[in-house]
């Protein structure tokens, strides 16, 4: 609940009130009122107006459905709830979600050539829990996210695989797909 609340609004509202309530106060006369409208009114009217300049908004995800959710709980690793976890929260001091993975992974050049997230969902993939995420990559083509599929699938690994699913020239979506491990096979002794 709290990650899909602005702080930058919050401090905006609150130092507005505050704000205003400090020059209402100095109209009137109360000193008090006048001196905590100023003092901290002002301040946090700041401070939300600078979080709200560096403000990355959440990204949108459809809700769903009990079944996948459910498979969720069972499956999903650590890496993939953390994903959707910072993906859809507001984040502050950031250009685009997911940018320091996407420049380490090589698909970022430039902040001009990085693919921006446009949303998420989870479905069920043939049994397993899957998080899809869909970008926006214009400048990015195909065959460069193809060549770093097995770099993806370590960085974001162990137990979970990528699949690349071209849309069009200019989107694609990562599917982080739960590969659950192989079961060890006890060692037998002989008799």
């Amino acid at each position: 609940m709290l990650r899909q609340i602005s702080l930058g609004n919050v401090g905006l509202v609150v130092g507005g009130v505050l704000a205003v309530m400090g020059f209402i106060a100095y109209g009137v006369q109360n000193s008090t009122l006048n001196l905590i409208g100023f003092f901290y009114g002002i301040p946090i009217l700041l401070g939300g107006l600078a979080l709200t300049a560096s403000e990355l908004k959440p990204v949108p995800m459809p809700p769903s459905s009990p079944e996948v959710l459910a498979l969720r709980a069972k499956e999903a690793t650590d890496t993939q709830n953390q994903i959707r976890k910072d993906v859809t929260r507001y984040r502050y001091g950031q250009e685009a979600h997911l940018d320091e993975v996407l420049k380490r992974l090589g698909l970022s050049p430039t902040d001009d050539d990085r693919p921006i997230l446009n949303n998420i969902r989870e479905q069920n993939w043939d049994g397993n829990y899957a998080l899809i995420l869909k970008f926006y990559s214009p400048l990015i083509p195909v065959e460069t996210w193809q060549e770093k599929q097995d770099k993806l699938t370590r960085f974001f690994g162990p137990g979970v695989r990528v699949e690349l699913l071209p849309l069009d020239e200019e989107e694609i979506e990562m599917a982080l797909i739960t590969a659950p491990e192989p079961a060890i096979a006890e060692p037998t002794t002989a008799s």
